[in-house]
């Protein structure tokens, strides 16, 4: 099994929140996933600037730290599906807070990158 050099430091509630949702995609995906878009194929169409790769990588982070539940449906072809966990859903508020505060200053960072 891998062993990290650097030990992960979750002392503090900051570090924990971006150990779980710190990647490029992860609160879009839960945010995709809450607003009924399940199947890796769709949540790919609503993020086309993410790979394949890179949305499967994150989806797996998730699933690790219980916060979406894979479900492999017995079909010829196979079909998966991510729904939130419990846990999952809990994060909903930082994530609708997140996107609250980035439409009230869309605009404003927007101009600052230009």
């Amino acid at each position: 099994m891998y062993e990290r050099k650097i030990p992960k430091k979750l002392d503090c509630g900051i570090a924990v929140i971006m150990e779980v949702i710190g990647g490029k995609w992860k609160s879009c995906l839960i945010y995709n996933i809450n607003s009924g878009l399940r199947r890796p194929g769709e949540l790919q169409k609503q993020n086309p600037d993410a790979s394949r790769r890179v949305l499967n990588q994150q989806l797996k982070e998730l699933e690790e730290h219980k916060i979406v539940r894979r479900v492999i449906y017995a079909e010829l072809p196979p079909r998966v599906e991510y729904f939130l966990t419990e846990f999952g859903e809990s994060l909903l508020p930082v994530v609708r807070s997140m996107e609250k505060w980035g439409d009230e200053n869309k605009e404003l960072v927007i101009d600052l990158l230009e």
